[in-house]
């Protein structure tokens, strides 16, 4: 029997969020340049997004560029952003044949304006798509997003817009970027580190966290299987006891 076949699908993660770690170093050890290793992660983005949208998973986050990222060799930088409005023009068709709809947060006006306008392109061209709704965290991070938010809502505070007493969590999520969509339930992180990296703090509280050597352009839809396989032996208790669970 193959890994999909092994999988529940009653039981699959509605939200599942991926780390894409290792692009470069897999690049050195193959003797290149780290863009080459970022050009080859491409094939894997591809291979794993079609692999959630056939499967029926809702939501697939993807950690594709941090707020600290901006602080790489500018050669990196710039062929990242140019790899990435080249990948854009190029894989709108193929989400909409799909039926999987782009979304994005982040702080993205620190984009250049050139992928910024690629992006709201593409974000408009599948808003109507129903299937996959597929998420890419760009010039992201989640010290950023909550800070941002904490902002907005003393800003919102100030024009007695909201009050004090009635913030509570539910307040906050109105706030973060990720207000449209559910928490994710497994997270992914390829090549070997065991560490947030400063992605989806908030979100990933009660997430399933699954840590692969696995470098991420070697990643594709089998050890995607085997996260899901890994997720689904796992019993969520959300603070609660394995026996409250049972029964309930």
């Amino acid at each position: 029997m193959s890994l999909l076949q092994q999988i529940n699908v009653q039981f699959l993660p509605k939200h599942i969020a991926i780390i894409m770690d290792g692009n470069g170093r897999w690049a050195k050890e193959q003797g290149k340049d780290r863009l080459f290793g970022h050009i080859s992660g491409v094939e894997s983005v591809r291979d794993v997004v079609e692999g959630c949208a056939e499967m029926g998973v809702n939501y697939l986050t993807l950690y594709t560029f941090s707020t600290e990222n901006w602080d790489r060799p500018a050669y990196e930088v710039n062929g990242l952003m140019e790899l990435l409005v080249d990948t854009i023009k190029k894989e709108v068709p193929t989400l909409n044949k799909n039926n999987i709809k782009l979304q994005v947060i982040g702080h993205t006006n620190m984009l250049p304006a050139n992928t910024l306008n690629q992006l709201n392109e593409a974000i408009a061209e599948t808003a109507g798509n129903t299937g996959l709704t597929l998420i890419m965290a760009l010039s992201y991070s989640s010290r950023w997003e909550m800070e941002d938010a904490i902002k907005q809502i003393a800003f919102d505070v100030k024009k007695n817009i909201l009050l004090p007493e009635s913030i509570d969590g539910h307040t906050l999520r109105q706030y973060l970027n990720t207000s449209a969509f559910p928490d994710p339930e497994l997270l992914i992180r390829t090549s070997g580190e065991y560490r947030l990296s400063n992605f989806l703090l908030y979100q990933l509280a009660y997430a399933e966290l699954y840590f692969t050597n696995t470098r991420w352009p070697d990643f594709k839809k089998e050890n995607l299987y085997e996260a899901i396989l890994d997720f689904q032996k796992r019993e969520r208790r959300f603070g609660k006891t394995g026996e409250q669970i049972k029964n309930a």
